[in-house]
């Protein structure tokens, strides 16, 4: 059964039970009689439901084999042997009275290839029936059961709402239409379709009215978008957003709706794109409400695939942005979800040719359906590798028969038969997926690598064809009859290798994203109704109380309810140490339990885990482009039309002055086969993938290609002192004692006095006596003074601890410990006074430190030739006290966090690229205002969102290797675009034939196949050394 057509009547579960025509729907299947899906004669059956069809629904129908047998031995070896036995037998058995003995090898080869064909037909309808099959829905056809049926406004046609291709927002009403046509008609002149419209009719035409959407027609020469923003309050609001997107140039006209809340936009897309509009918005402080989303893509060969699919994706009314990788295979998209969807999408990439986009079922990783798509399409480009190789090795066993004894006995016109049988199914087989690319380009008016390569294979065996077949056609001329079937099938051959080298190439780049996807867990064990039970990962909900025991993966994000466990986060810390876990703490998804068992409650599930979130940022950096890949990108798009344009110049040249013909055509062919448009489409997209996913790697989460090219041309780099810089939290620096007390005497009566407080330099002081394992003693009175400091009776002691004014009011105060103070106060640090009994025993100073490798990490970005500052809200003497510890020159001291934007872009007014560190929270706007933004944190700590670089590990050394790691991926696409610009440059003119005036050398069209094929391998294999880049 395939492709039937049912209706859904009943549903349990995963199973459907659709109502359909038995005899019809099963006429063909090889085993209706075994199937045990519904009863012989009966119309209702029984289907696996992984769709989620609803009762009344159509759908279609497939039966799909349980157990796939392999017959690709059969395949490849049974018509080689049958042609070789048949044109043996054909040479025994000619007649004695007869002469040519090859004629009739030649027709024996011709039967036992069709004897062949038969046999594996019969031998795969055999292993058919010994399959066994079940049918399962493979699409919704139309959601009958959700059904609302609308009125085309022209020609008064019902149209479903839900399957309609051509509708219109206008005047926030959305219309429906049944053909192009009507949509045309209405854009000239809604007013006149609508105005007769009042709001009763107008429930039978559109939807009911959004809230968030306004008119989006296209006028003359415009393109219009409606962007829903969130955010407004008022109508200075509206005037800001206004003001803003009226700046861009190319924007016609802006209209901001405060009770729709959104924002349409008029504008000429040649001049702007609706992606600067949805920056501009969130430069006024307002969120676009927008919608993200990668779609795997497969078909596509070359940059200029990857081209046209972006121009169709583009070209959709709500569409935001799109970013096509050709190395990646995906799409990502950014879109307004309340215009445009999926799809619509897959609708758009569909008819931009050759091109589909997968599947992708609700909780499965885009990453997994495309590594699945990868290895499906891996093994048919091997399979067809393999047959191509076989014949063509045959085929050049008969092009140089010299070389062989018994096969140069044959004539020469037999020997062309032989040829023309064995190269035909390389082209039609082999070949096929150049031919049907070269067609869907053809109907589209483009052209991309399959037409070069069509062209050139087409020509050979189309002229090797007439060569064969009309020989007479040479006899009155001066041509040579000659044939080039070793060429067409050669160049297939060898192209398909290459395809095969680079697919396995491309595989490899993507493996950080792969090593991650290994890190989840596959089930987890769950209580639910007072028993445990293992389910699918994806099966889990926020609330889930799940079990976890030792040894074992963490399935989902949580909180630790009951138990005590230490747990392995190397994954998202990167240090080694196993972290304590207990009650009310987090613990991560992916992370591994070492020894107790624990139970939690999740909280975050799928999508929005923390290693999820990982994977989505990785993505879409690996799916995004850096400016430089511009150049390759014009260039492709106008690169295969000036290529057929020298070959054809090359083939009129050489006719005219050509010894022969052959030279004419064998450059013709060259020219077009040595031409590489696919190096140039993979020089940037392979590195960026490479370079994001080492980073990842390393803890070094970059959010894509431009990140990458305006990293390494940072010449200045500001630091957030506090947390950034500093570890975050005061810590005890120094203990001064008086009057021969004991240092440790002088922390236990600060301490015992502080364990009540929550000011954190008391915290800090705590933290000192325990670090030091000194008891505490019980505090018999306390009392806090505000500003001040604290009075507390030990022992019947009465311990005094504060600042300097506290002290001065006690009358406790010493000239000697008064300027002790001042010079530690000098080196940033934060004197406190204790008195005991009215009398001075010590000072304790306290201070946010430097981390431990924070002057080793600006030290070395010094020696980088970068400019290094601090920036931080801290008085003048404290900051001026950490940049002379971290060995810092430049400090912008007592900037408030808003003000920190403001100090960045003077920097930026100076020339200068900027790069600033921060924790991604109270200092986003600077972040934003950098060129680069580097957030840098601790595990989950971190906003991922925040910065155009993040490190999700504490360490600042991240910084270095993120600059060394942007600087070492733009050095290698360079140097990829440099051969794939060089290749192509010097390859093309030899294919022409330029060197053999000078020389005697023509190039041998197989040999350029080879280089073209390899010239994609090695761009590919140049971006896989970054993962060997130390960093």
């Amino acid at each position: 059964m395939e492709n039937e057509i049912g209706k859904v009547v009943e549903k349990k579960g995963e199973i459907s039970t659709i109502k359909i025509n038995y005899s019809q729907a099963c006429s063909s299947c090889g085993s209706k009689s075994g199937c045990s899906a519904f009863a012989k004669g009966s119309d209702f059956l029984n289907v696996i439901d992984k769709k989620n069809a609803k009762v009344g629904d159509l759908v279609k129908i497939k039966c799909k084999p349980s157990k796939k047998i392999s017959a690709a031995l059969i395949t490849y070896i049974l018509p080689v042997v049958f042609l070789i036995a048949g044109y043996i037998i054909g040479i025994k058995f000619t007649p004695l009275s007869e002469s040519g003995s090859e004629k009739y090898g030649i027709i024996g080869s011709f039967v036992g290839l069709v004897i062949s064909f038969i046999i594996i037909k019969v031998i795969d309808s055999a292993l058919k029936k010994r399959t066994s099959y079940y049918p399962e829905i493979v699409e919704i056809i139309t959601n009958h059961s959700r059904k609302k049926m609308v009125i085309d406004p022209i020609c008064k046609m019902e149209v479903d709402e839900k399957t309609a291709k051509f509708k219109v927002m206008y005047k926030g009403l959305k219309y429906y239409f049944c053909s192009e046509s009507c949509l045309n008609e209405f854009n000239k002149n809604p007013e006149k379709y609508t105005e007769n419209l009042n709001m009763e009719s107008a429930k039978d035409c559109p939807i009911e009215k959004p809230a968030s959407i306004e008119p989006d027609i296209k006028t003359e020469g415009k393109s219009s978008i409606t962007i829903p923003v969130k955010g407004m309050t008022c109508a200075s609001c509206v005037m800001k957003i206004e003001k803003n997107l009226k700046n861009i140039n190319g924007v016609d006209s802006v209209n901001v709706n405060l009770a729709s809340e959104n924002a349409t936009i008029v504008y000429d897309k040649n001049k702007t794109s609706a992606s600067e509009f949805t920056k501009k918005i969130k430069d006024a402080g307002y969120e676009p409400i927008t919608s993200r989303v990668v779609l795997p893509i497969i078909g596509m060969t070359c940059a200029s695939c990857a081209g046209k699919v972006e121009k169709a994706l583009n070209n959709l009314n709500g569409v935001i942005e799109t970013k096509v990788n050709i190395a990646a295979e995906n799409a990502i998209v950014e879109f307004v979800p309340e215009i445009v969807n999926i799809k619509d999408f897959k609708e758009a990439v569909a008819g931009a040719g050759n091109y589909k986009v997968l599947e992708v079922e609700e909780g499965e990783e885009p990453a997994e359906v495309e590594k699945r798509e990868r290895e499906k399409s891996y093994k048919k480009l091997k399979k067809k590798f393999i047959f191509s190789a076989i014949f063509s090795g045959l085929i050049l066993i008969f092009s140089f028969k010299r070389f062989f004894p018994y096969i140069s006995q044959i004539e020469e016109q037999i020997s062309f038969y032989i040829l023309f049988i064995l190269t035909t199914p390389v082209i039609f087989y082999g070949g096929n997926r150049f031919y049907k690319g070269f067609w869907t380009a053809l109907k589209h008016k483009t052209a991309d690598m399959n037409s070069l390569v069509t062209i050139g294979t087409a020509s050979a065996f189309i002229y090797s064809t007439f060569a064969t077949f009309y020989s007479g056609f040479f006899e009155g001329s001066n041509l040579i009859q000659s044939v080039y079937f070793d060429t067409a099938a050669v160049i297939i051959t060898l192209i398909l290798l290459g395809k095969l080298l680079e697919a396995r190439a491309k595989g490899q780049t993507s493996e950080a994203i792969k090593k991650l996807m290994d890190l989840q867990a596959k089930t987890a064990r769950v209580i639910r109704d007072g028993r445990e039970i293992d389910i699918p990962i994806k099966e889990v909900i926020p609330g889930d109380l799940i079990i976890v025991r030792p040894g074992e993966k963490i399935p989902v994000d949580g909180v630790v309810e009951e138990g005590y466990s230490s747990v392995d986060e190397s994954m998202i810390s990167g240090e080694s140490m196993p972290v304590e876990k207990k009650k009310g703490d987090e613990v991560v998804g992916a992370t591994i339990n070492k020894t107790g068992t624990f139970k939690f409650r999740a909280t975050r599930i799928g999508k929005d885990t923390f290693l999820s979130q990982i994977i989505k940022m990785i993505r879409e950096a690996q799916g995004s482009k850096a400016p430089i890949q511009r150049i390759a990108d014009k260039i492709a798009s106008i690169f295969v039309p000036i290529v057929v344009s020298i070959a054809a110049l090359t083939f009129i040249v050489w006719s005219f002055v050509g010894p022969s013909f052959d030279y004419a055509l064998l450059n013709f062919i060259a020219v077009l086969i040595i031409a590489c448009p696919c190096a140039m489409g993979l020089a940037t997209p392979t590195a960026i993938i490479v370079g994001t996913g080492k980073g990842a790697e390393k803890g070094i989460l970059i959010k894509g290609g431009e990140t990458l090219e305006t990293a390494h041309k940072i010449n200045s780099i500001i630091f957030d002192k506090t947390g950034t810089l500093t570890i975050g939290k005061p810590r005890v620096t120094d203990v001064i004692n008086f009057n021969n007390f004991e240092k440790k005497d002088i922390l236990m009566y600060s301490a015992s006095a502080e364990k009540g407080s929550e000011h954190p330099l008391g915290e800090a002081i705590v933290n000192e006596a325990k670090k030091m394992n000194i008891p505490l003693k019980k505090v018999e009175h306390f009392e806090a003074i505000p500003g001040k400091g604290i009075k507390a009776k030990i022992q019947e002691n009465e311990i005094i601890l504060g600042n300097e004014s506290f002290i001065t009011e006690m009358n406790t105060r010493t000239e000697n410990s008064i300027k002790i103070a001042k010079k530690l106060a000098e080196e940033g640090k934060t004197p406190m006074f204790i008195a005991l009994n009215k009398k001075i025993i010590g000072i304790i100073a306290v201070a946010d430190t430097l981390k431990e490798n924070s002057r080793q990490v600006i030290s070395e970005l010094k020696n980088m030739n970068l400019e290094v500052g601090i920036i931080t809200g801290d008085n003048k003497r404290t900051a001026e006290a950490i940049g002379k510890q971290a060995g810092v020159t430049r400090i912008l001291s007592e900037v408030l966090p808003d003000k920190k934007a403001l100090e960045i872009k003077k920097l930026q007014e100076e020339g200068k690229t900027v790069a600033m560190v921060g924790d991604g929270i109270n200092d986003s706007p600077a972040l934003a205002q950098a060129d680069v933004g580097i957030a840098i944190g601790s595990g989950t700590d971190v906003a991922l969102e925040a910065s155009d670089i993040t490190l999700i590990r504490d360490d600042l050394k991240g910084v270095i290797d993120a600059i060394k790691l942007s600087k070492k991926t733009m050095r290698t696409i360079k140097e990829n675009l440099f051969w794939a610009f060089a290749y192509n440059t010097l390859g093309i003119p030899v294919a022409a034939g330029i060197l053999y005036p000078f020389f005697g050398i023509l190039l041998n069209p197989m040999f350029a196949s080879l280089a073209m094929a390899f010239s994609s391998v090695s761009v590919v294999t140049n971006s896989l050394r970054l993962k060997k880049f130390r960093l």
